[in-house]
């Protein structure tokens, strides 16, 4: 026999001429395996009152039966899932039997006026339209025999649960009787002490108040004597501390003032700091700047050189070509390829000017960082200098507070005026730290500005001596050309006078490049010309004239030579 459900419902109960009423009864439903001859299984459903003994309906379902009362009903289950599905149903109803308007209804009827013979158990589902009757089993009243076995079986299980009670009663009894005594005993242990103590303590108190009385009596007599002494003392203390305090409290508002008029203007200075700190990093942006242009430009003047390389080939191979002029176009080519080395030494001159200025901006940045580092660790002890301050001046209102008191205050007045005189003390040490830090801070920021004009005035020298370079590179230029063109059109003069050639080839142009100042070039004429000339004719050559017209022309290559 297994047990599925056991509850009390609610149901409505219709009786042939009788008014409606609900009752609460149980329901229980119970799956019942035989094994002889044939395995079966059969479901029964039993009604109770927990009230009335004599109310019992059964009913016992098969599944031959449950296959007829599918059929009548319109079931759409099998007999295994039946009884889960009656259960739900049930519960249902049970969830829904305390709300005004349920749901799900049970109905018990029966045709007689009185609840005997057999009788209708039906699952009722209401709604708007009508009532649905979702299943309704047909039970039978139980007879005397079954109502006995029924009641029987009830006995059994109440002496069942009378014994289980009685075993737990008799346990929870042995239980607290046992806690009981040993309660009992360890109470009657602390009333034994608690009466020794007590015996004991009236004993103590008892000396200790007469002792008391004794000493009070000594000490109130002194104390009379010693009020009166310290009441004159007193008097002229206070006297003398309130012009003292008056005095300290005019001095500490001046501290006060002074302090705070220093600690706006190192926020001022602060300000002003970052504002030029905030200059220096644009300047220093800007001559970045303008070293990369100068790059660009050095760039520049390496491809013009190359260009010229280029051009001297092609002239070297014109000249193997031009078989008279072998001699004179040789030692042309040798002073071209001493013009191009010194220009290159003056280039690279200047690369390693550029590169010592590069690390010197470098370092001038690691330096306006270390600046603001120390800058920031400034300003946090200014505002630990400021969180001081306010410290004090609670501290000094608390010692006003305290001057009202007339008592018992001379003490521990001294003890705090001393206390704060050292904080003072302290306090002015530190922003005398402060101050010389910030002095000394004002200084490298002095030097670093100064620094950094020396490095804008080096990097405007590097750029005219870029600019001389390159203007004397052009002239250069300009005056090989011409002297190409010369010898073109004086070819056949040359040839009849070797004394033109000579003085062609005492045209000498030098550079003397010194590293920190602008190139310098020299231009000779040799006396190449005077040789075999007897006559009163001027001394200089045609290509000595040209030379001189052209620095006639050029002032700026005159300075430079």
């Amino acid at each position: 026999m297994e047990q599925l459900f056991n509850k009390v419902l609610q149901v409505i109960v219709r009786c042939k001429d009788c008014e409606e009423r609900k009752a609460n009864i149980r329901v229980t439903i119970e799956l019942q395996l035989t094994t002889s001859p044939v395995h079966k299984r059969d479901l029964l459903v039993r009604l109770t009152d927990d009230i009335d003994p004599y109310f019992l309906f059964n009913l016992s379902i098969s599944e031959e039966d449950f296959q007829s009362l599918k059929v009548q009903q319109g079931l759409l289950i099998d007999f295994a899932s039946f009884p889960q599905k009656f259960i739900d149903l049930l519960n249902l109803c049970c969830s829904e039997q305390e709300s005004d308007s349920p749901r799900f209804l049970l109905h018990l009827t029966c045709q007689s006026p009185m609840l005997e013979g057999a009788a209708s158990f039906s699952v009722v589902e209401t709604n708007a339209f009508k009532h649905l009757y979702h299943l309704c089993l047909r039970l039978v009243q139980g007879s005397d025999k079954e109502i006995k076995d029924y009641l029987a079986a009830c006995l059994s299980s109440l002496k069942a649960e009378k014994q289980a009670i009685e075993s737990k009663l008799k346990k929870t009894e042995d239980d607290l009787s046992r806690q009981l005594s040993y309660a009992q005993q360890t109470l009657s242990e602390k009333t034994k002490e608690l009466e020794k103590l007590r015996s004991e303590w009236t004993n103590q108190s008892s000396s200790l108040s007469s002792r008391h009385l004794q000493e009070l009596q000594l000490e109130r007599e002194k104390v009379v004597e010693l009020q009166s002494r310290f009441q004159r003392e007193t008097e002229q203390l206070r006297q003398e501390l309130e012009s003292t305090q008056k005095k300290s409290l005019q001095q500490l508002q001046s501290r006060v003032t002074e302090l705070e008029s220093s600690c706006r203007e190192l926020t001022e200075k602060k300000y002003k700091n970052e504002s030029i700190i905030r200059d220096l990093r644009i300047k220093v942006v800007g001559s970045e700047e303008e070293c990369k242009r100068s790059k660009q430009q050095v760039l520049t003047l390496r491809r013009e050189n190359s260009s010229l390389d280029t051009e001297v080939h092609e002239k070297e191979r014109l000249v193997g070509q031009l078989q008279m002029r072998v001699a004179v176009l040789e030692q042309e080519v040798k002073d071209k390829d001493m013009l191009m080395c010194r220009t290159k030494e003056v280039l690279e001159a200047t690369q390693h000017q550029k590169e010592s200025v590069e690390e010197n901006v470098e370092s001038k940045e690691l330096q306006l960082r270390k600046l603001e580092a120390t800058v920031k660790s400034l300003s946090e002890e200014l505002i630990k200098a400021n969180g001081i301050i306010k410290k004090l001046q609670g501290e000094v209102r608390g010692l006003v507070g305290k001057i009202k008191v007339k008592n018992t205050v001379t003490v521990s007045q001294e003890k705090v005026l001393q206390e704060t005189q050292g904080k003072l003390q302290s306090v002015e040490k530190d922003l005398q730290i402060t101050q010389q830090q910030l002095i000394t801070k004002e200084e490298e920021v002095s030097k670093l500005r100064e620094q950094l004009k020396m490095t804008v005035q080096k990097l405007n020298e590097s750029r005219e001596v870029l600019k001389t370079n390159e203007n004397v590179i052009n002239w250069l230029n300009k005056q090989l050309n011409e002297n190409q063109l010369s010898r073109k059109t004086q070819s056949p003069e040359s040839l009849e006078n070797p004394s033109v050639f000579s003085a062609a080839t005492g045209l000498k142009a030098q550079f003397h490049p010194w590293p920190g100042k602008p190139a310098v070039m020299e231009a000779e004429l040799t006396p190449a010309g005077r040789v075999g000339r007897t006559d009163n004719k001027p001394l200089l050559n045609w290509s000595g004239f040209k030379v001189l017209q052209k620095r006639q022309q050029h002032p700026s290559l005159q300075s430079i030579i």
